[in-house]
């Protein structure tokens, strides 16, 4: 076969959107797959975004990447979380038909110049002098690239759980990859288990929706792409149901059978999504648990019931699932399962997520130590950005914490490492009030762009838009308003009124004042904005936003400019950390183990103290 610049393996979510970017970028792409008909397969629940992951989907939008898209395309349920609380916590979260999803993912992919396909498993990274330049088949094909991309999910010798069964897969019904492990072990990688799990798979005709809680899209859906995708119409709904006491002493008379308790699976599981057995036990005072009923596609009775993962014998699963109300007739197509896969801990890898100790080798997604799709395509997408920029000789793209969403996640990954399968959340964030969903294109469009992935089109749309802020904030800042105007509309939803002329600005700030219904009452407004397309309303939201928030933003930006001053300051890459007594010997060890390039990335090492940092301050010649 011929050389590639870029050999991706594995076709989930990171894979993907791997094998698109650095396409994109120009280099020439292999991507291999065990089933080339479960591109970006939804595993788990079929759907995208959520609390915080919402808002990394509309940065790997922004990005260039292609996860966005996709989901639009497919979207069957569009809501926008936490609308009750502040914008920095709004998060757009789709309902996806699953089938479609896997399926416009394959055709942007195959519509995708530079990208080749092969189906096979991968058993051997080829390395030469130290650094890798490709692969080795289980049919003994030898695929050379100046850059190769590991992003193999839960496959690397998956091992599924139901009760005291276990069987060999990465999926149910899927072979698992066995070989890749013991081969990166030798070349010198450090790997570990974790676990994941999914609930079982019900047939919609046998619910009864009567007995549940109906839980329907927004009245005017949103999307994902900031470019020209359409807003779902004709959304399906989503039902809420609930377990009760005597599900959960079912449930209970399965526990000693339960590999999680009996000590068969030897991974550790996601800690913010356990299994149903793991909820009953560690949160044994609930009476109850909430469950998410929710609709596999269009044009498939299959439903999905979120919340009820589960490894415990098949029989126990259906009798449970059966004394809940609304599933008393209910029939399954699948077992819920656990699976446990080898994952590498993440330390060992650079910001560009190539690892340290073979060049050109780089690794992303599950096998990182992540959980969700959102997170392991965002890490897809740039281990494929920085791939191709090894190749050609230029600089690592890196994302600060105070830029995305997705340069948290990789600052965490690299110095703190993960010992759980890794979720987003907003607090992780400490710059979230700069990093909401509404402003991704305005943070990432321009970069997007500089690097190629972004069209003119595109950017000459963020540039527009920004015109339009300034535009309403200028209007804002200078548009005075009289008290008869307003005042009437104050009453209604529970504001003081105002006394004098006061300027539109202050107003904004109020809690209670929505900007459209303040446009229904200050008619001179409309005059002097058009609403008539999407990127006006797009911008005048934000300009809304910024003058609401404007003492938050600008504080967000203060802390984050200070962090970015301890990110210029370099560590020299020979520092010898163990010789500098006056460090504690758990940050000598710390750094030394991963050599922070900067003092900013050194003071996020988990381990690192304030003192520490003062102490290697000090020992820079430079003043704390």
């Amino acid at each position: 076969m011929q050389k590639y610049d870029v050999i991706v393996v594995g076709g989930g979510h990171a894979g993907c959107e791997a094998a698109a970017a650095a396409a994109n970028l120009g280099s020439s792409v292999l991507l291999i797959s065990m089933d080339m008909t479960r591109f970006a397969q939804m595993s788990c629940n079929p759907s995208m975004g959520g609390v915080a992951k919402g808002q990394i989907v509309r940065e790997i939008d922004a990005m260039g990447g292609y996860s966005g898209i996709v989901a639009d395309h497919s979207t069957i349920q569009f809501r926008m979380l936490n609308l009750s609380k502040g914008p920095a916590m709004h998060s757009p979260r789709t309902q996806n038909d699953r089938m479609k999803f896997s399926q416009v993912w394959r055709e942007m992919l195959e519509q995708t110049e530079n990208i080749d396909f092969w189906t096979e498993t991968v058993t051997e990274i080829i390395v030469d002098k130290g650094k890798a330049v490709g692969v080795k088949t289980q049919l003994g094909l030898e695929i050379f690239a100046e850059a190769v991309i590991i992003t193999a999910g839960t496959f690397l010798n998956g091992k599924i759980h139901i009760g005291q069964k276990q069987l060999k897969g990465g999926r149910i019904g899927e072979r698992s990859s066995v070989g890749l492990t013991a081969n990166m072990e030798e070349l010198g990688l450090d790997t570990e288990r974790m676990k994941t799990g999914t609930p079982v798979r019900v047939d919609g005709r046998t619910i009864d929706y009567s007995k549940l809680i109906v839980q329907p899209g927004d009245d005017v859906p949103g999307k994902f792409s900031f470019k020209d995708t359409a807003p779902v119409k004709n959304q399906l709904s989503c039902y809420l149901a609930y377990t009760s006491e005597k599900v959960h002493d079912i449930l209970r008379t399965g526990f000693e059978d339960s590999p999680l308790f009996v000590g068969r699976i030897k991974g550790i599981g996601p800690r913010y999504c356990p299994s149903i057995e793991d909820k009953i036990d560690r949160f044994s005072d609930k009476d109850q648990h909430q469950l998410f009923v929710e609709p596999e596609g269009r044009n498939t009775i299959e439903v999905y019931v979120n919340g009820f993962s589960s490894s415990l014998p098949l029989e126990i699963q259906l009798k449970a699932l059966r004394n809940i109300e609304g599933f008393e007739n209910a029939k399954i197509f699948q077992s819920g399962y656990a699976i446990e896969y080898d994952y590498f801990p993440p330390k060992q890898l650079d910001y560009s997520l190539e690892t340290k100790k073979i060049p050109g080798l780089f690794l992303a997604g599950q096998i990182i130590g992540t959980t969700g799709y959102e997170e392991a395509a965002a890490l897809g997408l740039m281990a494929g950005i920085n791939a191709h920029h090894k190749i050609k000789g230029k600089q690592q793209v890196v994302l600060k914490r105070s830029q995305a969403y997705i340069g948290v996640l990789i600052d965490d990954l690299i110095n703190k490492g993960t010992d759980e399968p890794y979720r987003m959340f907003t607090s992780r964030a400490e710059y979230r009030i700069l990093l909401r969903q509404d402003n991704a294109d305005l943070r990432l469009t321009e970069l997007s762009h500089k690097l190629g992935l972004a069209s003119q089109d595109r950017y000459d749309r963020v540039l527009e838009k920004k015109e339009r802020i300034e535009r309403a904030l200028k209007y804002f800042k200078n548009k005075s308003i009289h008290p008869d105007q307003v005042n009437d509309y104050f009453k209604q939803v529970g504001e003081s009124p105002i006394k004098q002329k006061v300027k539109m600005e202050s107003l904004i700030k109020r809690p209670k004042v929505d900007i459209d219904s303040l446009r229904e009452v200050v008619k001179s407004f409309n005059d002097y904005w058009s609403l008539e397309e999407d990127n006006d309303n797009d911008a005048l939201h934000e300009a809304v936003i910024i003058s609401k928030y404007y003492d938050y933003i600008e504080k967000e930006r203060d802390l984050a400019q200070k962090m970015q001053n301890m990110d210029s300051i370099p560590i020299p890459g020979s520092m010898d950390f163990m010789s500098i007594n006056a460090l504690s010997y758990e940050a000598r060890e710390k750094l030394k183990n991963i050599k922070p390039k900067t003092v900013g990335q050194a003071s996020r090492i988990s381990g690192v103290s304030p003192a520490d940092i003062s102490v290697l301050l000090i020992h820079l010649g430079r003043k704390k």
